[in-house]
């Protein structure tokens, strides 16, 4: 009897500490984008089962969602699972299959969940199809399937992240986009690790009404849209000094200052509640902090004095907010085989 092979692949969400917005076409294009971001131990997970028929199936498990067809060829875009689809597609599937994948932060969670699960599933494809993909590649693919295929706002920090892992700088130019990984001190990262606060704001956002309009501002070239944007890639590059130096309160007045610049982009970045949460925090000892996605809800991430760490996590918990406990990840996007 033969036993059924399962393919799985897992990609890291991230962290962006500073740059994001400067990897949202056409800014990049015409003026180069960098962002400074980390992967840590929450992800995106993909598995795969070859089916003896042609049948596809589709199966989303954190939302108990499943599309299924007679052949690959009769998948249809309609709504239901349709980023998966494409990611079928985009691969020439022509052979049955069943799919599963979730994920440990939902869509519009400021962590990059959408285009990690893309990432995921490109690995499991190409594990199972045998078609070895770099970590350019991958994050290529996942970027023009997005972007391109679907037609989805959005920029090309996230699926670089998920593909490379680990800490790294990430320059986006005209033509290319280049990774390169940060060589921190291990003190240095643990301290860092210590000191930050991941918290859930229970709301997540639709972020391409977010990105849409800020597109739209920086292409009418309204000064302040314009000015924040090259200030964001400026601090990108402050905050990796500071880093690398270990002068982590700086760091953590870099966080802020990059928050203020990026609520310049777009009203609906921050909220009132998101407002008034921060300033509490900052009340209690958090030197600075932002929320590393586009914005609008989500998680907020906090750089707080060592000794008030538990006072900024008490008073966040206080005001309805969840303190979620994380660590870094230093591989990127990983693909496997199981017998079950």
């Amino acid at each position: 009897m033969t036993v059924p092979v399962y393919h799985r692949a897992r990609a890291p969400l991230r962290l962006s500490f500073c740059g994001g917005g400067t990897d949202v076409s056409p800014y990049p294009e015409e003026h180069g984008g960098a962002v400074l971001s980390a992967t840590i131990n929450q992800y995106a997970y993909a598995s795969l089962r070859p089916r003896r028929d042609s049948r596809l199936t589709i199966a989303s498990l954190d939302y108990d969602v499943v599309a299924r067809y007679d052949h690959p060829r009769r998948m249809k875009l309609d709504g239901n699972l349709d980023l998966i689809k494409a990611v079928v597609r985009a691969l020439k599937v022509k052979r049955g299959v069943d799919l599963w994948v979730h994920s440990d932060a939902p869509p519009g969670s400021g962590l990059g969940s959408s285009s990690t699960l893309v990432v995921a599933l490109i690995g499991v494809l190409s594990e199972w199809l045998k078609r070895p993909v770099s970590g350019y590649d991958a994050a290529e693919l996942a970027y023009r399937i997005e972007r391109i295929d679907m037609g989805l706002a959005g920029g090309r920090q996230d699926q670089y992240a998920a593909a490379f892992g680990g800490f790294n700088f990430i320059e986006f130019h005209r033509d290319s986009t280049v990774v390169t990984p940060l060589r921190i001190r291990s003190d240095i990262l643990r301290e860092l690790e210590y000191r930050l606060l991941l918290a859930y704001m229970g709301q997540t956002r639709e972020s391409a009404g977010i990105i849409e309009r800020q597109t739209a501002a920086y292409r009418e070239g309204q000064p302040e849209t314009v000015e924040a944007l090259h200030r964001l890639k400026q601090e990108a590059s402050e905050m990796k000094e500071a880093l690398l130096l270990g002068k982590l309160d700086a760091m953590g007045h870099l966080l802020h200052q990059a928050w203020e610049n990026k609520k310049r982009l777009d009203e609906g970045i921050s909220n009132s509640k998101v407002d008034r949460l921060y300033q509490l925090a900052r009340k209690e000892g958090a030197i600075g902090g932002k929320m590393p996605g586009a914005g609008g809800g989500g998680y907020f991430l906090l750089l707080t004095r060592f000794d008030r760490k538990h006072r900024v996590a008490a008073v966040l918990e206080k005001h309805g907010a969840q303190v979620v406990p994380f660590q870094f990840e230093r591989h990127g996007l990983l693909s496997w085989s199981s017998p079950r």
